[in-house]
């Protein structure tokens, strides 16, 4: 039963990242656009004016209040016009302030006369009067009342513009006598308040019949310019037509969305810009460096006449500071604005987190996954906050952040409840067999791993303690099983250590196969290091082994490889994963050969090809039982790199003596065997003294190949 490939898995990644991705682009590009995004990005932009305000009180303009203890004085709001001339002759013969604006509306004459004065205190001074447009009108309404200013941008020089400026349906204006006397007129209403109700974006112009006519801000700022002439700059577009860049404002260059619309930049919390009471100016009590050379707003703030605006940085913020923070980013330049290109940037940055998110994710641990996604949403808020600051660049930033945070969390749960439960499945099929790390390799590497049968080049090995059976015979029920725990636990960690697959333990002998489950391109490496690790291991039970009592244990060892076939095999009733074929046979067979030759490993001809980089011995050339076909078998010397001299020449001279036996130079072999048993009286020299021995007085046939038959199994 094969688990869940690579590739499948991948594809799923890709399919979450792909199906998210899409939602956040169809938002990027209004198709539809998503309210919960927008409310994000709000938020996050709301961050941004708070983090990054200049702070401190901007002494250029001035707020005149029309507060509770002026009311106290001069009595309840509207005051009479008369009262209203002598605040606007102080302001300008007394203190020499340079411009002023009403965010007040003078819609109809005052109840106790002196609407002339008023009017008269307008003439030849930088007055800009307010008022206000309406978006739509009821039914019955009137389409205007009061009187309009002269349009800043008249219709006849708007014939080739294409830009979508907020249209106005009617006004509510200025008295005629005062709106004549005045330099111009601004209005203060707020045509462009986000969904959440929040004041971020003004029009510096709206558009009535044809005419383009400023906000209060931009009108006054304009009039203390010294009216410069006005204009826009329009900036090639990839659609072939012509994108609206920025609003020229004399020399100055103020950036503006397609709407002419601009982010109004807070400079502080409420009361960055300093309120005089009107009763001070009627007093002549405000210090007179407080004005001189001002630019002056007429606001309130007494309760009952609060024009309260709800804004990134106070849900209660009085409105006519919100035309001061506007007045004053266009004298300093400190508008920020959203480029044409941002939406493209956005785009291109989903389409890479997303790749990155898919592709990269899978590989790491859910605890590197929340890094790696904390890292990713960290980034592009330290960069989108140095575009922000530096080159004053508002770049949408909550469709990244939510992508990221959304697509990562899913392919975490992803990999979490789904891959979590193959590998748990993994370790279920194959715990018993491998060890864990191997079973964590097979999850990672997305391999198929089946069940089913199949033929592999593979490397099997057997093992078997030598004389077992007679030391059992000296031990109780009780000794036994803890000895074969004790030998047989070295074994299976030696094993498991070097990558090995447990098939069966068989009494004493232990069996186990490489380069499955999972494919080994060194699985006879791997057997031969772990047929290393058990001679060792029980050479190091000597001595725990005579302190109970026991006697040592040595081990036989046969490795064989080549093909053979894995998979489950047995009945409907019991099932094994195991090897079987020639190659099995054969390592079984080599195993119980050690003991004939004296040697503690034997591996086959396939094994020592598999292992370039060790050398072996030739043992022999033999027949075994159950095989036709004669096999050379193996004993490994070690790795070529580490023999000595000496070691390399006893090999050379048992090669040697090996071909003159093959040759049937009896002579010769019998003379270079026995200077080999000088130096180390191994059994291998005696089995092949005692053949030669009897080969000189019965020779083999003539055509003897030099194969030994091993009838026994």
């Amino acid at each position: 039963m094969p688990f869940t490939t690579r590739t499948t898995r991948l594809l799923t990644r890709i399919a979450i990242s792909a199906i998210v991705l899409a939602v956040f682009v169809m938002h990027v590009s209004s198709s539809p656009r998503f309210e919960i995004i927008d409310r994000m990005e709000n938020y996050l932009y709301d961050v941004r004016v708070r983090l990054t305000m200049p702070g401190g009180i901007d002494e250029r303009i001035v707020i005149v209040d029309i507060d509770e203890a002026s009311q106290v004085q001069l009595g309840q709001w509207p005051w009479e016009r008369d009262t209203l001339a002598d605040i606007v002759d102080v302001l300008f013969d007394d203190y020499e302030i340079k411009a002023l604006g009403f965010d007040v509306l003078f819609a109809e004459a005052g109840r106790g006369g002196g609407n002339e004065a008023f009017a008269e205190s307008f003439i030849a001074r930088n007055i800009i009067t307010g008022f206000v447009f309406k978006d739509s009108l009821s039914k019955n309404e009137p389409e205007f009342t009061g009187a309009l200013p002269a349009a800043l941008i008249p219709e006849s020089d708007l014939a080739d513009f294409n830009v979508p400026f907020v249209d106005a349906a009617g006004y509510t204006g200025s008295l005629p006598a005062l709106q004549e006397n005045a330099a111009g007129g601004g209005f203060f209403d707020s045509p462009l308040i986000d969904s959440d109700g929040v004041f971020r974006r003004a029009p510096l112009l709206q558009r009535y019949r044809g005419n383009l006519y400023p906000t209060l801000a931009l009108a006054l700022t304009h009039t203390a310019l010294g009216s410069p002439p006005v204009g826009f700059k329009f900036a090639g577009s990839e659609r072939g037509g012509i994108d609206l860049e920025a609003f020229r404002l004399g020399d100055r260059e103020i950036p503006v969305n397609e709407q002419v619309a601009v982010f109004i930049p807070f400079r502080g919390p409420q009361e960055s810009f300093r309120f005089i009471p009107a009763r001070d100016i009627v007093n002549k009590t405000a210090p007179a460096a407080w004005l001189t050379d001002k630019i002056v707003l007429v606001g309130a703030s007494a309760a009952g006449l609060l024009d309260l605006r709800s804004t990134p940085v106070g849900q209660r913020y009085i409105g006519v500071e919100v035309h001061a923070n506007l007045v004053a980013g266009l004298l300093d330049g400190t508008i920020r604005q959203q480029p044409a290109w941002s939406n493209g940037l956005e785009v291109t940055l989903l389409f890479l987190i997303g790749a990155l998110v898919a592709l990269w994710l899978p590989k790491l641990s859910p605890q590197s996954s929340l890094l790696l996604i904390a890292a990713i949403v960290f980034l592009n808020m330290a960069g989108n906050l140095w575009l922000w600051t530096t080159f004053k660049l508002v770049i949408p930033i909550a469709s990244i952040i939510g992508y990221t945070l959304i697509a990562g969390l899913l392919q975490i749960t992803y990999g979490f409840f789904v891959e979590q439960r193959n590998k748990r499945h993994l370790s279920y099929i194959f715990g018993q067999y491998i060890p864990p790390k191997v079973v964590e390799e097979i999850d990672a590497s997305g391999a198929e791993v089946s069940l089913e049968g199949e033929t592999r080049v593979m490397s099997v090995l057997f093992s078997d303690v030598r004389g077992f059976t007679t030391i059992s015979e000296g031990l109780s029920a009780r000794e036994l099983t803890q000895m074969m725990n004790e030998f047989l636990t070295p074994f299976t960690r030696v094993i498991q250590e070097n990558r090995g697959t447990i098939d069966k333990y068989m009494g004493d002998c232990v069996m186990a196969f490489w380069g499955a489950p999972l494919l080994d391109a060194d699985h006879a490496k791997h057997a031969l290091l772990a047929a290393f690790g058990m001679v060792r291991a029980v050479k190091l039970l000597d001595e725990p082994f005579a302190g109970k009592g026991w006697p040592p244990i040595r081990v036989g060892v046969g490795i064989a490889s080549g093909e053979m076939n894995v998979g489950n095999m047995g009945s409907e009733f019991r099932i094994a994963y195991t090897v079987m074929g020639d190659t099995v046979n054969l390592g079984s067979r080599l195993e119980s050969l050690t003991k004939q030759y004296g040697v503690d490993i034997i591996v086959s001809a396939g094994t020592v090809a598999e292992i370039p980089d060790f050398t072996f011995r030739e043992l022999d050339l033999v027949r075994v039982k159950g095989k036709h076909k004669p096999v050379a078998i193996f004993e490994p010397a070690g790795e070529t790199e580490k023999l000595d001299d000496d070691a390399l020449s006893n090999l050379a001279e048992y090669a040697a003596a090996l071909a003159a036996y093959r040759r049937c130079d009896w002579d010769t072999a019998r003379t270079l065997f026995e200077k080999l048993t000088e130096r180390n009286a191994e059994l291998l020299y005696s089995v092949y003294l005692d053949r030669i021995e009897r080969f000189s007085h019965e020779p083999p046939p003539a055509d003897w190949d030099g194969v030994f038959d091993h009838l026994s199994k």
